[in-house]
């Protein structure tokens, strides 16, 4: 991991993180038509997970940011269908809808596109 030494550490581990937020949704609503023959096959949204990091001075310069620890996958479950005339429907007939609320994800996006525009607009005001 990295050292955050100034404004500009904070900014690019922030964006970053943003981005694989980003990312994430961007998989989920691709995602949200899918179906699978088991409950267990079946699609669930994912989220990453954050951590803050401190600079190793983060008492004399009060710099902290955030980064993507991880990413897990919510825990929903999928939507169980009748369409007996799909071709992964099991032997009951039924297939299992992916588990993503594709207006979360929607909300989500905008939030996340709004934080790294507003990180971005922090660095164009440093940098002039």
């Amino acid at each position: 991991m990295s050292s955050i030494n100034n404004v500009y550490d904070v900014a690019a581990r922030s964006m970053s993180s943003q981005m694989t937020r980003l990312n994430t949704i961007a998989s989920n609503i691709a995602n949200a038509g899918s179906v699978s023959t088991t409950k267990e096959g079946a699609f669930r949204a994912i989220r990453p997970v954050f951590e803050i990091d401190y600079a190793s001075d983060a008492r004399e310069s009060g710099l902290s940011t955030t980064s993507v620890s991880d990413i897990v996958s919510l825990d929903r479950e999928p939507a169980k269908v009748f369409r007996p005339d799909h071709p992964l429907a099991d032997g009951d007939g039924f297939v299992y809808e992916a588990a993503v609320n594709v207006d979360e994800e929607m909300v989500e996006m905008t939030e996340a596109s709004r934080q790294y525009q507003n990180t971005l607009e922090v660095v164009s005001t440093l940098r002039t």
